[in-house]
């Protein structure tokens, strides 16, 4: 009995066993198990004389190349370069032909006429009218026709070339050539000479202020410009560009700005840097005369606390003819003008104005604008002037 029942242990031991493996069997899935992972294997050594292959891996610290950090690219900075601007001496007899092809109407017209076998009323008549269509003004021309018929009788027969003579002589004589044209604009020790330029607003003042700087640049002074035409910002930036092309530094203030604390800066500047001019643009506004006395007046006071006002240059567009002498006459009276600058006088002007300012404002033309070229501004040379006009 005792073995039976030993049998029947030692099947039930091995059914159990049958039934755990059966069931691990199923378990698994049936899934292998993952092949073993190959260790990775060492990059081959280059011989000697061979670039390592691309992606090896350089063990020796002391050889490893570490590129430098990437630093970012500054823009380039343009300066602007500096020109150099031509004398003053001979700028009129170059610009010559141009102001010959726009004025020749006025001298031919006269040579004509003064050239005629008889000159009877009707002629000197016509010699009246070509002065004042010229812009001559009326006490000029009358006095010169007068002066013209007085020599044609002492002369009696002329010849053309008597008569170009005669002209050019009148034309001198009105035109004034004994006349100071000088610009005053040595300094006075260590301090500089001030110009003060004036003018109504689309006459070409900011512009002549610049050229006059190149003027003087290329005449071997040292220019500071001072913006204190501070209602427009426009002519502050303008003049920053005349003095950018030619290094003369710009003192300029916020715009609507007091003008007359730019004008003193601007000569402070210029006495620092031990300039030989400085040359202050103005405001041009004509609203009211009192507004514009008391605005010139104070900027020329709180200049003359620091140096001396030497020049006072008032700038006329040519082309508004004797439009433009009630402008001159309102700023005769506002500041004590000492010179006339003459712009666009190669355009539709005429050359008659010259004489006219001069005799209403008693000061000479110092100045001539002759194109839109940065140097055709051009001191004033009446005998360049006349023959130009009379031609060769």
């Amino acid at each position: 009995m005792e073995a039976y029942l030993g049998i029947i242990a030692i099947i039930v031991v091995v059914a159990l066993l049958a039934a755990g493996g059966m069931f691990l069997l199923f378990r698994g899935g049936g899934k292998s198990a993952p092949p073993p992972v190959a260790p990775p294997e060492a990059p081959p050594i280059p011989e000697e004389g061979q670039a390592p292959s691309r992606g090896a891996v350089q063990e020796d610290a002391a050889t490893t190349t570490v590129p430098p950090p990437t630093r970012p690219v500054e823009p380039e900075i343009v300066v602007p370069k500096i020109e150099i601007p031509p004398p003053s001496a001979g700028r009129m007899v170059r610009l010559r032909a141009r102001l010959a092809r726009s004025q020749s109407t006025l001298g031919k017209g006269l040579l004509d006429l003064l050239s005629r076998d008889r000159l009877d009323d009707d002629t000197w008549d016509e010699i009246e009218e070509t002065l004042i269509t010229a812009d001559v003004g009326v006490g000029p021309t009358r006095a010169m026709v007068e002066e013209l018929r007085t020599r044609v009788k002492v002369l009696g027969s002329r010849t053309p070339e008597e008569a170009r003579t005669l002209l050019r002589e009148e034309l001198l004589t009105q035109i004034g050539a004994d006349m100071d044209r000088t610009l005053n604009v040595k300094p006075h020790g260590e301090r500089p000479a001030v110009v003060l330029v004036v003018g109504v607003n689309g006459t070409g003042k900011t512009t002549t202020t610049g050229k006059l700087a190149r003027v003087l640049i290329g005449d071997g002074s040292k220019v500071v410009l001072g913006a204190a035409d501070t209602f427009r910002a426009a002519a502050a930036d303008q003049l920053q560009t005349w003095g950018d092309r030619v290094g003369a530094q710009v003192v300029r203030g916020p715009e609507g700005g007091d003008p007359a604390s730019v004008a003193f800066d601007a000569v402070a500047e210029g006495i620092q840097e031990k300039a030989d001019v400085v040359i202050v643009d103005t405001a041009g506004r004509l609203h009211t005369k009192t507004g514009l006395m008391d605005e010139l007046g104070k900027v020329k006071r709180v200049i003359e606390k620091r140096a001396t006002v030497d020049e006072v240059l008032l700038v006329l567009d040519a082309t508004t003819g004797q439009n433009g002498m009630r402008q001159a006459q309102v700023f005769a009276e506002v500041v004590n003008i000492t010179g006339i600058a003459l712009t666009k006088l190669d355009g539709t002007a005429k050359g008659g104005i010259i004489i006219s300012v001069q005799r209403e404002l008693g000061v000479p033309v110092k100045l001539v604008g002759l194109g839109e070229g940065p140097d055709d501004l051009a001191p004033f040379d009446p005998e360049v002037f006349v023959d130009a006009l009379l031609g060769d």
